[in-house]
């Protein structure tokens, strides 16, 4: 299990450093309440952007983006909804975002989908 936390980690470092090369303002990491987790809230400028990093060591199972199901994608809206109500005065607009990793022996790939709920 090390392993793969220790992938998980990696992977959200490389999508932090991913946006902070956009030029995005980190807000939090690994914000944490009662029903769940967000990876990564940061400010692109324009809006709040809540990032969920999906990391994997190869694609033999399907691209980290196919982990992001209806469910998935429901519960990060209503976690941006809490988290946005934990924080007094978040801006209005608020989006999320997905990173996907695939860290391969050979190399390492990312890719970004914006305003996906």
């Amino acid at each position: 299990m090390a392993r793969k936390d220790d992938l998980g980690r990696a992977g959200e470092q490389l999508a932090v450093d991913h946006v902070t090369a956009l030029g995005w303002r980190i807000i939090e990491r690994n914000w944490r309440c009662a029903h769940g987790e967000l990876d990564i809230v940061a400010d692109d400028g324009e809006a709040t952007v809540v990032i969920e990093v999906k990391t994997r060591s190869s694609v033999d199972y399907g691209h980290p983006f196919d982990a992001i199901t209806p469910r998935k994608l429901a519960r990060l809206r209503r976690l941006a909804g809490e988290w946005r109500a934990a924080h007094d005065g978040a801006p209005a607009r608020l989006r999320i975002d997905i990173i996907g990793v695939v860290a391969r022996r050979d190399g390492i790939s990312l890719d970004h989908l914006r305003a996906v709920g």
